[in-house]
């Protein structure tokens, strides 16, 4: 049956501070848990919330994580959580009244809401801010195992509140519980909490049964409690004479066990052996087989129903000796025989050794507590999938992908997985990662290459100056798998290298400026706040190592500079101008208002060839530059001046190439090259540039051309036929 709490809100004899010391033993903690509700209760008050129900809320929660041997620290999250959930207190609040340990547990706490998500129809996608939250709830979790009892005493309080509610709410609250939160309890072995959990959700989804069960169960309750005493009497004398330390006892059967019981093995109630139930407490494991003994000596017992969990835990750490006996007339009787450790394990689960977890091997038994969590909760995981209500999106993403390691004290690190002992040291700082000289997986030494797994307890050795190498980086050596650890390094190079990159990005940069009639002291106002660097040195540098491409640094000092007012007569002056021998190149390239044979040239921003629409832009000493009408720079220009813009045509004389040029990323073959080049030869394209690079990791590789086209139906043939070529998977111009 379910558990009835003292949860008498309504007394009006009620005393706080008796309540307090009954639950909390020593009275300093007792002195603290008593300020924190009244604290909680004034600023309730004080911000016109329902202070009568909250506190109700926050004292029921002490009742239930009590008695599971909780700290002190557990008892006031919980109060607070609730605070929270009421929305009296913010994260920034909570810490600066409370501290940020006692804001990180209960930030734990209510990030497993998460749970809910977990939730999801199986024709439905997870997201992947749903990912994240999940992972970031299982962390979490394994963190701080205080917070998952905290949740699950939370969920006994709702279950409870929505007794009078529609029966909507009831089924669908009580189906999730049943679904995730009960198995996660039985997963972590708190049986206290458990059971409860399962009782109260089966009373809300099968009601008629729970009702039928429950009846028969208080039909026969006088006669079946006579027996026990009678059983248990005679049992205990016999144990006695034997001189086997243990006590008996009878036990209470939970509805929903009993409802399994009869489901999974198609028997009436009473068919069942285990509806009549005592357990036999001992002092040590020895007198757990002394008294089994004793029991088979006494009653037949029925062989198929004996099984002996101490020698064969079950996966959440459960330890018991089952078995089952004919009693005196002919009745069955279940028997459990465990040691006081197995009982508080069984009942308190990962909560039973809490308050004794900072002994003298407290950072050791912490980390081993651990890792039987982490292996309890993936577990868990595991249950919930094989409900039905978890998605193989969730499955993959958050567990198959990634693996949770520890650090020396215990921490959890999640890491995509295949990473390495350096990925895990460039997780923890930089600096570690810097430093590293070695690294030890539970206890022993391994290479750098060495792919950490799920619960591995990592330490790195550093020595006193950083010293990365090169060959971290090669992607074919396996040293990094982690986007995270491979940028810290290239940095940490960059920044080696910044004096050179400072050198080599002004010497670029004054030159090409120098190209177009511009100075290096143009670029100090505008160009430093475009590319979000704070210094003049900064760009430079990241000119100098590749990060910013010098011509988009030139293209946008050229825009901001044009600024000047255009002269009426400017289009006269562009024709006189244009009849030197060196302006003759480009006759009657394009026509301007009609007129040819002006100083124009192609923009390399977007290189328009005959056939596509063109506008142009009147320059600052270099004419018109002719753009396609959908280039980006230029309807940036022309926002800003329109009054420079000129409308222009392809010159009917024209004869010349234009340079286009094209990227082609392609599945990385043999006899890619091979294809690429045939296929241009076959249209007549002379190649005036080619480069190419390859991605080993990802298999692909990037080619860049630079060809000599005639028309726009020649750019859109050749593309079309490269797009055709096996393996390419995109071709565009540049």
């Amino acid at each position: 049956m379910v558990s009835v709490r003292e949860a008498h809100f309504n007394d009006p004899d009620f005393q706080l501070e008796k309540w307090v010391d009954r639950y909390v033993a020593d009275s300093r903690e007792a002195g603290m848990l008593l300020a924190l509700i009244r604290r909680i209760d004034t600023l309730a008050k004080e911000q016109q919330v329902e202070s009568r129900n909250l506190v109700s809320r926050a004292r029921e929660m002490v009742e239930i994580l009590a008695p599971l041997n909780m700290d002190i620290e557990t008892l006031q999250a919980a109060v607070l959580f609730e605070a929270v959930e009421a929305g009296l207190l913010d994260r920034d609040k909570l810490e600066e009244l409370f501290g940020a340990g006692m804001a990180k547990l209960v930030d734990s706490v209510v990030t497993m809401n998460g749970i809910s998500a977990l939730k999801i129809n199986n024709q439905s996608r997870t997201s992947e801010p749903q990912i994240d939250n999940i992972r970031r709830m299982l962390l979490a979790m394994v963190e701080d195992v205080r917070a998952v009892v905290i949740k699950l005493a939370e969920r006994i309080c709702s279950l409870r509140a929505v007794k009078n509610a529609d029966e909507e709410t009831r089924v669908l609250l009580a189906r999730e519980i049943a679904d995730i939160y009960a198995p996660l309890a039985n997963r972590l072995g708190i049986g206290q909490l458990k059971w409860e959990l399962e009782d109260i959700s089966f009373r809300y989804l099968h009601p008629g049964t729970y009702k039928d069960i429950a009846k028969q169960l208080d039909g026969k309750r006088l006669d079946r409690e006579t027996y026990i005493d009678n059983f248990v009497t005679q049992l205990q004398a016999r144990l006695d004479e034997e001189q086997i330390r243990a006590k008996v006892y009878g036990r209470p059967k939970h509805i929903y066990s009993i409802w399994r019981k009869m489901k999974g093995k198609d028997l009436a109630f009473d068919k069942l052996f285990d509806v009549r139930a005592v357990r036999i407490v001992t002092e040590r494991l020895q007198d757990c087989y002394a008294a089994l003994g004793v029991v088979h000596t006494m009653w037949h017992h029925i062989p198929r129903e004996f099984d002996d969990y101490v020698a064969n835990p079950k996966p959440n750490g459960y330890q018991s000796i089952h078995t089952v006996v004919v009693g005196p007339v002919g009745k069955t009787v279940e028997i459990q025989i465990r040691t006081q450790q197995m009982h508080e394990d069984a009942e308190l689960g990962v909560a039973a050794h809490w308050k004794y977890k900072e002994g003298a091997n407290g950072k050791q038994s912490g980390y081993e507590e651990k890792i039987n969590w982490l292996r309890k909760i993936l577990q868990w995981q595991e249950d919930v999938a094989e409900s039905g209500n978890l998605v193989e999106e969730i499955r993959s993403q958050v567990f198959e992908d990634r693996v949770y390691v520890f650090t020396p004290s215990g921490e959890v690190v999640d890491l995509p997985l295949g990473s390495t002992v350096l990925d895990f040291a460039y997780y923890i700082h930089s600096q570690v990662g810097h430093k590293c000289i070695g690294a030890k997986v539970d206890g022993r030494i391994v290479p750098f290459t060495y792919q950490v797994e799920t619960g591995e307890r990592i330490e790195i050795i550093t020595s006193k100056t950083p010293n990365p190498k090169r060959d971290w980086l090669n992607p074919n050596m396996g040293y990094i798998k982690s986007s995270r650890a491979r940028s810290k390094i290239q940095h940490w190079f960059k920044q080696q290298d910044r004096d050179k990159n400072i050198l080599a990005g002004r010497e670029m940069l004054e030159t090409e400026l120098g190209r177009h009639g511009l100075r290096l002291k143009d670029a100090q106002s505008s160009a430093v706040e475009r590319f979000n660097v704070t210094s003049m040195d900064d760009l430079l540098a990241a000119i100098g190592g590749g990060d910013v491409r010098l011509n988009q640094v030139v293209n946008h000092i050229q825009s901001r500079l044009r600024n000047e007012p255009i002269e009426g007569a400017v289009v006269e002056d562009l024709v006189k101008k244009s009849q030197s021998k060196q302006e003759r190149k480009s006759r009657d390239q394009v026509e301007v208002n009609g007129v040819g044979n002006l100083l124009s040239h192609i923009a390399q921003c977007c290189h328009p060839v005959p056939g596509e629409e063109i506008i142009g832009f009147i320059t600052k000493g270099r004419g018109i530059s002719v753009h396609r009408e959908d280039c980006e720079q230029v309807k940036e220009l022309m926002r800003q001046h329109p009054e420079r813009t000129v409308d222009v045509v392809w010159g009917k004389n024209y004869s010349g190439g234009y340079r286009v040029k094209i990227r082609v990323t392609a599945n990385d073959r043999y006899g890619l090259l091979r294809d690429l080049t045939s296929v241009l030869a076959s249209e007549k394209s002379h190649v005036m540039a080619m480069s190419s690079s390859s991605d080993t990791k990802a298999q692909t590789a990037t080619i860049e051309l630079e060809l000599e086209l005639y028309d726009s139906d020649g750019v859109s043939r050749v593309l079309s036929k490269i797009g055709q070529i096996e393996g390419v998977f995109d071709v565009h111009r540049k």
